[in-house]
């Protein structure tokens, strides 16, 4: 009889254990027992473990290999690599490295690294990688995020914080304090399957329904009736993208003309409200904010916003904002009018009410939870280099040396990259502009790269180095927002020659004279056992009682107990605001700040403010470019992580993404589902499968983001890209001058039917290979 054996391990979707036999083949997946709502993601990971699409040694561009020291523009994609030892790349990698330094100094490394990479709290490839550099000298670092960073950056003047994952309301809030909850954006379940850092346990799809069933009545307010669950039985008020800002502004107007507002509260606990109450009855600039103005920017009728801001002010509400709302021109504002309206209702500070950023925007930001858990980790060390970029300004940072880029009230001076090193990240996924990116890509000297499989970041470096799944190594799962400290457990060994991001740089660190403060002389297990006791002594003393590492270990898990109550946002400050001032300067709620006035930005004032997005329905371009392109999260993979499993390519169509259209839409372009369409503007074209809907506002397409790039002429910017990667169309401009987030949700394409040779999807291709 063949032995199986059961190894637990977990990934961002969940904690599974996975099932073996004695050769090591992958049999089976299954959900941890605790887990009642498993996510089928789960079962990616095992099909592409050992999959042909793994880098199973170190390779290296044969152009790079010819030439080490030639300076760009290079042909990165379009050429052949060729396979070389573990040796041979890692003193490439370390030559380079020290070569760059002693020329051009650590300013000249962009270490930025971005991405979910892998859960796990030791093997988490971005953070070895900084910590690498930072000990190496220093690197240019990323400042802010994709997910959230418009709210990130203005967050801090209107509330003092910029913790946006914790600005959330529970289900047990929700459940047991909350009438109705008015969502911009939604809460599609989709997202509820995945935490950065590792997802535990899952219990959205029925938090809708206990919700339901508990009389909470949902508005969703958004062009896709499926940015809520049918469970929710939302009403839903369908509105132009872009325009949530103008909606939520004529609420404010209604509130203010019929004396709805709480001006108690505004006085007790904001500062400013008269400077936004003067904008929103148009005594600033004429225009009136009324129902009615909103109305010809949203298609949301005059009536229904006054109906809704009524409901509101007599309900106990709770106002939440996506995260995907942000992500367009002037991301801040809609952000900042969230806290604006909440404020206006008086409801701030009370249980289930106020407002919540990212409501359901991944699995743990609904779940009760104590939010003193400390988290095992390692530190990242020192980074001398203090220059930094944007988050959404990465094309900038690798195109305008020299120059000069304003941000949240800096003047930040572009440094000149000559070497780029990526872990755990895709940057062919989560750039916007991509044939900017690939101009901006091939104009580096050095790009070394730490990825698993053949995908397009791996496919356009100099020098490649294989890496571990989650199932070949192992590591401690203690996401932010999880109870539970999962022990990740190594299944089968490495695939080939991949090692562990950890190996690869106490390897390099060797090479380069920093092993020792790199390792400490720890290997993995060491790590694991010092970061665990660390966290250990840290749990006791909060009251906490974890088990030593070797009983943690061999249990699984150590599960913290959830609090009586669930922490109420600005509870105490509301309270008493003397008291429990907010870190802002004035110590209120800042709906007008001087500070952000000061600035002078005209695309971010001082108060929130209705600014068209330069791309939407309403923009004179929607002649030339009649529909709205908004990308969202996948259902069948994260981001661009599992875009080969076969879940994911069963759901395509032709091999190509699906694009979500009206019927009305379809109709008039004569277009039928199962056809594919060129999807064009003037940054790019992609092809994708249409898959025709009747809940999505006519005018708008919709399309999921992580398709893997996969140009008809690969390293060649323009070039049409064949698999449905909507980063070719988005635009790589900054929400503002305030947060320079990306805006990638504010864009206007056209589409037409493809004719001629449908040419084939090559992303799942391996890259040709060549000798020495």
């Amino acid at each position: 009889m063949r032995t199986r054996t059961l190894t637990q391990t977990a990934s961002h979707w969940g904690v599974y254990s996975v099932e073996t036999n004695e050769s090591g083949d992958i049999l089976n997946t299954y959900p941890a027992p605790y887990d009642t709502e498993p996510s089928p993601l789960i079962r990616g990971l095992q099909s592409l473990v050992h999959s042909p699409l793994r880098i199973d040694q170190p390779y290296v561009r044969q152009g790079f290999l010819q030439n080490p020291e030639a300076n760009g523009p290079h042909n990165r994609g379009g050429e052949p690599f060729v396979p070389v030892s573990w040796e041979k790349a890692l003193g490439l990698a370390a030559d380079a490295l020290l070569r760059v330094r002693a020329n051009f100094g650590n300013e000249a490394i962009y270490g930025g690294s971005y991405g979910w990479a892998s859960a796990g709290r030791l093997h988490h490839a971005p953070s070895v990688l900084k910590r690498f550099l930072g000990l190496f000298g220093g690197y240019v670092d990323k400042r802010g995020n994709h997910s959230f960073g418009a709210a990130l950056g203005i967050m801090p003047h209107v509330v003092g914080r910029n913790d946006i994952t914790d600005m959330v309301v529970s289900w047990r809030s929700v459940l047991e304090n909350t009438e109705l909850v008015v969502m911009f954006g939604g809460a599609n379940i989709k997202n509820m399957q995945i935490d950065s850092g590792g997802a535990a346990s899952h219990e959205n799809s029925s938090g809708f329904m206990r919700a339901r069933a508990a009389g909470i009545q949902f508005v969703n307010i958004s062009p896709f009736r499926d940015d809520l669950p049918e469970t929710a039985a939302a009403q839903w008020q369908v509105i132009r993208p872009g325009s949530d800002t103008a909606v939520m502004m004529a609420l404010a107007h209604t509130l203010i003309t019929e004396a709805l507002h709480d001006q108690s509260f505004l006085q007790r606990c904001c500062v400013g409200f008269d400077r936004l109450k003067q904008y929103v009855l148009g005594e600033t600039d004429g225009q009136p904010k009324t129902p009615e103005w909103a109305a010809q920017h949203s298609g949301m009728e005059p009536e229904a916003i006054r109906a809704l801001a009524r409901r509101m002010a007599t309900s106990r509400t709770l106002i939440t904002t996506s995260w995907s709302v942000q992500r367009s021109d002037h991301g801040e504002q809609p952000v900042w009018m969230t806290v604006a309206l909440a404020a206006m209702l008086g409801q701030i500070g009370k249980p289930g009410r106020g407002f919540a950023l990212g409501f359901g925007a991944t699995n743990g930001s609904l779940a009760s939870r104590a939010r003193d858990i400390p988290r095992p980790k390692m530190s990242l060390g020192p980074n001398a280099v203090k220059a930094f970029c944007p988050a959404g300004r990465t094309n900038d940072l690798l195109l305008r040396p020299g120059e000069q880029l304003e941000y949240n009230g800096l003047n930040l001076k572009i440094p000149d990259i000559k070497l780029l090193y990526s872990a755990g990240g895709n940057p062919f996924h989560h750039n916007a502009n991509t044939n900017r990116l690939l101009q901006a890509w091939q104009r580096l000297d050095t790009v070394i790269v730490n990825e698993i499989w053949w995908n397009a970041a791996a496919k356009h470096a100099d020098i490649v180095f294989p890496t571990t799944t989650t199932m070949e190594r192992n590591d401690i799962l203690a996401a932010d927002q999880q109870s539970r400290w999962v022990a990740m457990k190594k299944v089968v060994e490495p695939y080939k020659s991949a090692r562990n991001d950890f190996d690869i740089f106490s390897d390099l660190a060797e090479r380069v004279g920093v092993g020792a403060a790199f390792t400490e002389n720890r290997n993995e297990m060491g790590w694991l056992r010092h970061m665990y006791d660390t966290a250990r002594i840290t749990a006791q003393e909060r009251g906490y009682a974890p088990p030593p590492f070797d009983e943690f270990w061999q249990a699984g898990d150590y599960l913290f107990p959830a609090p009586e109550s669930d922490e109420v946002l600005f509870a105490d400050f509301v309270a008493d605001p003397e008291s429990n001032r907010l870190a802002t300067p004035s110590g209120k709620i800042e709906i007008y700040s001087e500070t952000v006035d000061g600035f002078g930005y005209s695309d971010c004032p001082g108060q929130p403010t209705w600014i068209e997005p330069k791309e939407w329905l309403g923009s004179p371009i929607s002649k030339q470019f009649p529909f709205h392109l908004l990308s969202n999260q996948p259902t069948w993979r994260l981001h661009s992580q599992l875009d080969a499993s076969p879940a994911s390519r069963k759901n395509k169509v032709q091999d190509r993404e699906p694009i979500k259209m009206n019927r009305k839409d379809a109709d008039a372009k004569g277009l039928k589902n199962g056809d594919v369409v060129r999807v064009f503007n003037d940054r790019g074209a992609m092809l994708a499968g249409v898959e025709i809907v009747d809940d999505l506002l006519s005018g708008v397409l919709l399309i999921a983001t992580g398709a893997w790039y996969d140009p008809a002429e690969p390293g060649k910017a323009g070039a049409l890209e064949k698999h449905g990667n909507p980063n070719v169309l988005t635009r790589d401009e900054g929400t503002s001058r305030l947060s320079q987030s990306i805006a990638a949700q504010s864009v206007l394409v056209d589409i037409e039917l493809f004719t001629g040779t449908l040419p084939a999807v090559t992303a799942f291709d391996i890259p040709a290979f060549a000798t020495e």
